[in-house]
């Protein structure tokens, strides 16, 4: 349903529907992640010593042009699901009764976290690294938080996001009839 959604970011998606995706993804990623050892392995298999004693360039050569070549490919996958990604997971928060911008509060941390760590740096100062620590800590427990927010059920009936996916209390008259 997601990928048919591609990049709506209107509406709600219920929990069934994020974390079905969320499994597509991972089983995607797991492939792929298979796919190049296998094939990096098998690469590598392939390097050795010739018989006068010199190193086989070969297959570290190929190994290198393989992961190039994986690369090229987890980019293209990741650039195909990222969009998906972020609209289901703003429906979902939608779902919830909460604005999608939940999703910017972690890599917020995160640039402030770098920002702080680069002037501490600079000024080689042990406070800066310290608060740079905090924020670091901080950008988990919002990404812990966001967890829970996917956890979490819908709210019942429609909200200023849209109508329940579950059909919800509002239509439970034309459910019975």
């Amino acid at each position: 349903m997601p990928l048919k959604r591609y990049a709506e970011f209107s509406g709600r998606s219920r929990r069934q529907e994020f974390w079905m995706f969320m499994l597509l993804q991972f089983l995607i990623w797991m492939v792929a992640v298979i796919a190049m050892m296998a094939m990096g392995f098998g690469v590598m298999s392939m390097a050795g010593v010739n018989p006068d004693g010199t190193p086989r360039l070969g297959g570290v050569a190929g190994l290198f042009a393989s992961m190039g070549i994986f690369f090229v490919i987890f980019g293209l996958i990741w650039l195909a699901l990222f969009i998906p990604t972020i609209a289901v997971s703003v429906r979902r928060l939608h779902d919830t009764d909460r604005t999608g911008f939940w999703l910017l509060v972690p890599p917020a941390i995160y640039v402030v976290a770098i920002a702080v760590m680069l002037a501490g740096a600079a000024n080689q100062s042990g406070t800066t690294a310290a608060i740079a620590i905090v924020l670091s800590l901080l950008q988990w427990v919002a990404s812990i938080v966001l967890l829970v927010f996917y956890c979490l059920p819908g709210t019942n009936g429609p909200n200023k996001y849209g109508p329940d996916p579950l059909g919800g209390v509002g239509n439970l008259s034309q459910t019975f009839q």
